[in-house]
């Protein structure tokens, strides 16, 4: 029971934005990152923000269809059905309690001692991971990643980039190979470990020497850009502490509460 309790209050604090995204507007009303959620609940483990384009766009015509549905059954009258007060009287217990968590919630303090101590007794695990910025052209055969590479040799620079993209538009077998095999910033275990092991081996404005083979095929790969891991400081990581004192403070206290109430409390167990 306990574990439904706060997880529904955690559902609902990390649901509730302070500075909430508006995707849309309709009629003047905002149509925000919390519709949207709301969608999703249908689509376990999806994330919005990961959606491609039209996905995302589906789902904000979806929300304002939404909007604009359910204004109509209030208008419609529904708010004097029978049915419609039953369910409304059956919610107003859960509707109270999130309401009153989420202000007892709110009144929970975590002082910059605590969040201090807490960084430095955990400083080790608050590290920012080394990442690579990097594009790679994608070829069925050894043969054909040997003979790109054959035609990057001796350039560098401006002069390596732009032959890169070229070949990667006109020869890459990948998705990237339209945008000239751009694959952005990435961190070691996003990628196979051949391709992750090969990248990170480069120096900045280096290519692959030799094809580097995966289960997908033979990439030929540009790094344009390393950082290498370290940790990170306590102001790039203090909202992240700050927060997780403040659950763990808030779950004691209504715990308390809630043990206080069950010792004047009349309770059976069938």
């Amino acid at each position: 029971m306990k574990k439904i309790i706060f997880g529904s209050l955690v559902a609902m604090i990390l649901g509730v934005s302070l500075n909430a995204t508006v995707y849309a507007t309709v009629n003047g009303h905002d149509i925000t990152d919390q519709d949207v959620k709301i969608l999703l609940r249908s689509m376990p483990g999806a994330k919005f923000e990961q959606l491609p384009p039209a996905s995302q766009k589906k789902v904000i015509q979806q929300a304002v269809e939404r909007y604009l549905l359910a204004q109509k059954a209030v208008k419609s009258g529904i708010e004097n059905d029978s049915e419609f007060k039953k369910a409304l009287e059956g919610i107003k217990n859960d509707l109270a309690l999130e309401l009153w968590m989420k202000k007892v919630y709110s009144s929970v303090k975590v002082d910059e001692k605590s969040i201090k101590d807490y960084f430095n007794k955990n400083a080790d695990k608050f590290v920012k991971p080394s990442r690579a910025k990097a594009r790679h052209i994608l070829l069925k055969t050894e043969k054909d990643a040997k003979d790109v590479i054959a035609q990057l040799k001796g350039l560098k620079g401006e002069a390596l980039t732009k032959k890169f993209i070229e070949l990667a538009k006109a020869k890459s077998t990948g998705p990237s190979g339209k945008d000239g095999g751009k694959l952005g910033w990435f961190g070691k275990r996003q990628m196979v470990k051949p391709f992750s092991d090969a990248t990170f081996a480069l120096n900045k404005g280096e290519i692959t020497k030799t094809p580097v083979k995966t289960q997908f095929g033979y990439h030929v790969i540009l790094l344009e850009d390393k950082e290498i891991g370290k940790k990170a400081t306590l102001a790039e990581v203090k909202p992240q502490i700050e927060n997780a004192l403040k659950m763990e403070k808030f779950r004691k206290k209504v715990s308390g509460i809630a043990k206080e109430l069950k010792k004047g409390a009349k309770i059976t167990i069938k």
